[in-house]
């Protein structure tokens, strides 16, 4: 399988807020971007903008762009799910029909036992039909580590269920970079990967998620040693259907999303460049 270049541009879920959905696309392509990943927040700021999903598929072709990933399933763990829940689900369907996508990232804030965990995410791979289901972990979460991940998705028994991995919650879970991890986990399983960075200090641990969400660091720009985390999975052997960038941070976006976009896209060349510069090439 070729390899492919970083084709995602997914900034904080309020920067959707903050421009328009060709804005958006606009500053990725700009920035040297292939694509971008859209939550379903993202893609309902852009209905509410007055475009149909004809409009949406008229915006990437006119900057040559795709849509590359599609997220993010929560709660699919819960006994009695919300309607807003069951609805957001059959949204991230919907737009994994309507861009070509052929998963979705998930992520369980909840704690239950594995088997009932397990049996969720079951249930949830069965619903997404020829979909893969990606589950992440992430250390504040019912799923702090790749072990704990690794596990449900085993337990499920579902072959359309693997795993998206971040340098930043992999750092945060005080996990190796050696490989060791990933020595019982067949290299196809690991559908995706997000690159960041992360500051020398962590917050507390009781506060760990509002780092995640406002205050992450450009590829190669933090402690996390992305380059590492990078050359870990290409000797592993995983061939990402996506390897993206997931800089969430507030201060880079009050330099603007155009701003942003380049200063991200640049920083992800030059660890790319010393990690896996096939994932560079045309």
């Amino acid at each position: 399988m070729p390899c492919r270049k970083p084709v995602r541009y997914h900034q904080l879920l309020d920067s959707g807020r903050q421009c328009s959905f060709q804005e958006r696309v606009s500053a990725a392509k700009a920035a040297g971007y292939e694509g971008l990943g859209l939550r379903a927040e993202t893609y309902a700021d852009a209905l509410a903008e007055g475009l149909q999903d004809q409009d949406l598929l008229t915006i990437l072709d006119q900057y040559d762009m795709r849509v590359t990933e599609v997220e993010y399933i929560t709660q699919w763990a819960d006994e009695n799910r919300s309607y807003e829940q069951k609805y957001k689900e059959q949204v991230c369907f919907h737009m994994c029909d309507l861009f070509g996508v052929q998963y979705i990232n998930c992520g369980l804030l909840e704690t239950y036992p594995l088997d009932h965990t397990a049996q969720k995410l079951k249930e949830l791979c069965r619903r997404a039909g020829k979909r893969r289901i990606a589950l992440e972990p992430m250390p504040y979460s019912g799923v702090p580590t790749l072990a704990a991940a690794w596990e449900i998705v085993q337990a499920s028994g579902c072959s359309n269920a693997g795993l998206l991995l971040d340098l930043w919650h992999w750092v945060r879970a005080q996990q190796p970079l050696d490989g060791r991890l990933l020595e019982e986990i067949p290299a196809d399983r690991i559908v995706s990967l997000q690159i960041d960075d992360v500051l020398p200090r962590p917050y507390a641990s009781s506060v760990l998620r509002d780092e995640s969400m406002h205050d992450r660091l450009a590829p190669g720009t933090g402690c996390g040693r992305t380059a590492d985390f990078v050359q870990m999975f290409r000797a592993k052997g995983v061939q990402p259907a996506v390897l993206g960038v997931e800089v969430i941070s507030d201060a880079l976006l009050q330099e603007g999303v155009p701003a942003a976009a380049q200063y991200t896209y640049a920083c992800t060349r030059k660890v790319l460049e010393q990690a896996w510069p096939q994932l560079l090439e045309k």
